[in-house]
């Protein structure tokens, strides 16, 4: 478990007028062994940060997640909790954190052995979740999230140590290439992005709704795609990436007729657990940041646990 008292910050940002980029210094995978991914597997996510699964979930499966996200985000009686993120111009729903603990659908899908074996092979270790949402691009309306390194804003404003955490997008609704998926960087995970700027206080009531401090220079974003490409994970309903903790993402707002949904679970190594945040401000908010770290045990299948 992490050391509060003897923590070092090896990643510092947020503390300069200019972004640089600094060299990783923790591993990308830390598994041994061929369980549920294959060697090939893993080196395409060691060498690339992410990995994608199409149809990893049933129609049906993804049928039952949809209609329950659609309880969800029209229940008025629920849109003045904390959790629900809206819109800035109007109320519709833009993303609901710890729908783990909100619906007992979505604790047994972050808990599904097809998600979770994957996540403890490539961290080696157990894990609990750091953060649970699921995010809506409704059609024509849908936002979009600036390119960002989530292990940027979890180490500055969460006190998560190191990189050994892994996010997991889970389709609901089919992703084409023009609604808004999302795009990742391949390879940028192998470097840290120290972004310009000071966190100011309480910087999440703005940033889950349009991030700016914390977001790289365009410099640097066209040097990381110029030594490399983007690639957007379009796939149907039901597909699944994982994606490393520091890869550069994004995603385009929704113009088209088409919504855009997924679930988002990111899963820390019970070895990574978290200190004070590295910005010297109070923590986030539980529901963003957990700090509870018990580890996660499997089901075989989140429709059908006990």
């Amino acid at each position: 478990m992490s050391d509060n008292k003897t923590e070092m910050d090896f990643y510092p940002t947020r503390t300069s007028s200019k972004s640089s980029v600094l060299p990783r210094t923790d591993p990308v995978t830390y598994c041994d062994s061929c369980d549920e991914l294959t060697k090939d597997q893993v080196e395409f996510f060691e060498k690339n940060g992410y990995i994608i699964f199409e149809n990893l979930f049933s129609s049906d499966e993804v049928g039952k997640l949809f209609d329950e996200l659609t309880l969800l985000s029209n229940d008025e009686t629920k849109k003045d909790m904390p959790q629900f993120i809206l819109e800035e111009t109007q109320r519709d729903v833009r993303s609901i954190f710890e729908v783990h603990k909100i619906s007992t659908l979505y604790n047994r899908l972050c808990r599904d052995k097809r998600i979770l074996k994957i996540v403890q092979q490539l961290l080696g270790s157990k894990v609990y979740i750091h953060q649970s949402r699921v995010n809506l691009k409704p059609g024509f309306d849908g936002k979009e999230f600036y390119w960002h390194s989530d292990f940027e804003t979890w180490h500055s404003e969460d006190g998560m140590p190191n990189m050994r955490a892994i996010s997991c997008s889970i389709s609901l609704t089919k992703n084409y290439e023009f609604n808004g998926p999302l795009m990742v960087i391949p390879g940028s995970h192998k470097d840290f992005v120290s972004c310009s700027g000071k966190t100011p206080d309480d910087h999440y009531k703005q940033s889950l709704k349009r991030q700016e401090i914390g977001t790289p220079p365009k410099e640097i974003l066209e040097q990381m795609v110029e030594k490399s490409k983007i690639v957007s994970a379009k796939g149907s309903a039901g597909s699944v990436i994982f994606f490393d903790c520091n890869i550069m993402h994004g995603s385009n707002g929704n113009i088209t007729p088409y919504p855009r949904s997924n679930a988002f679970f990111v899963y820390n190594s019970i070895c990574n657990t978290l200190v004070e945040p590295f910005c010297g401000l109070k923590p986030r908010p539980n529901y963003i940041a957990s700090h509870d770290f018990n580890p996660l045990e499997s089901v075989d299948s989140f429709l059908h646990s006990k």
